[in-house]
């Protein structure tokens, strides 16, 4: 009888073990850019290889031009359930500070783009994972969604700018509720309270997803970036403040070239063709 452990030929025929999976996948459909969160297994919870290989996803797309839409979504169950367990129990502190840093320099640069940035979500968002939804530009979910701030039930904090988004979003008091109760709330509760956009049946969450990031990546590039900017700034500007910043940056949109094509398609008559520049 042959040794199977030893024998070459056995060794060649046995199946190879499949290769890992990236934490994190880019994928590009013309002018749309999704960053794909894939550790399923672990419902797409960060760990530090995602979060150093989601900055380096944001960073990739941040220095391309052509990308003028971006989406956010989860593989297998659900879009995320927050930080990696595992890590921040093996070493608390400096698990926490290697996930956080690449985590707030990847969000600060999608807060930076011009393009849109769009959550798709499905399953669960808690913890860091509602607070990326939070700081996204639009949201779309699934029914049957459910989502938890979560981070009082471990006994700690928030972070990944939920503390700046939710009061901004459906204000202090309801914030504060939120956040100190850890409860969990489902899409028509966030539908109800403003933290997501739509809410359509899962079998529609990609085909929906699609078409407005299309809709989007078609549009002014430049113009949303500026908009993006104005309405996020907006709670810390005085009057005067804001209204110098919408000077500059319409005086700033009047010089691109889609202003232009906006202008004269609408003499025209016709709808505009933008090219994001």
């Amino acid at each position: 009888m042959k040794n199977t452990a030893t024998d070459p030929a056995a060794s060649s025929n046995a199946p190879s073990a499949p290769a890992p999976q990236p934490p994190l996948l880019l994928e590009r459909n013309g002018a749309i850019a999704t960053l794909r969160f894939n550790r399923p297994e672990a419902l797409n919870a960060i760990d530090v290889p995602m979060a150093n290989a989601f900055l380096a996803a944001v960073q990739s797309i941040a220095a391309d031009p052509g990308v003028r839409a971006v989406v956010l979504c989860g593989s297998g169950r659900g879009f995320m359930a927050g930080g990696d367990l595992a890590t921040l129990r093996a070493d608390p502190v400096q698990g926490a500070i290697d996930i956080l840093t690449p985590l707030n320099a990847a969000l600060q640069l999608l807060a930076q783009m011009n393009a849109p940035v769009i959550a798709q979500v499905h399953g669960a968002a808690a913890g860091a994972g509602l607070s990326l939804v939070l700081m996204a530009d639009y949201v779309i979910a699934a029914e049957g969604t459910r989502f938890n701030l979560a981070y009082i039930n471990l006994g700690t904090s928030c972070d990944v700018g939920a503390s700046w988004a939710l009061p901004r979003i459906v204000g202090v008091r309801q914030a504060l509720e939120i956040a100190l109760l850890g409860e969990a709330f489902t899409a028509d509760d966030a539908l109800r309270l403003g933290l997501v956009n739509r809410v359509v049946p899962g079998a529609e969450l990609d085909s929906v997803t699609a078409a407005l990031a299309q809709r989007l990546a078609n549009g002014p590039t430049l113009a949303y970036g500026a908009m993006k900017r104005l309405m996020r700034a907006s709670m810390d500007h005085t009057l005067p403040e804001q209204l110098a910043a919408e000077k500059d940056a319409f005086v700033r949109c009047a010089g691109t070239e889609d202003f232009r094509a906006g202008v004269e398609a609408f003499h025209q008559r016709q709808s505009p063709l933008f090219v994001g520049r």
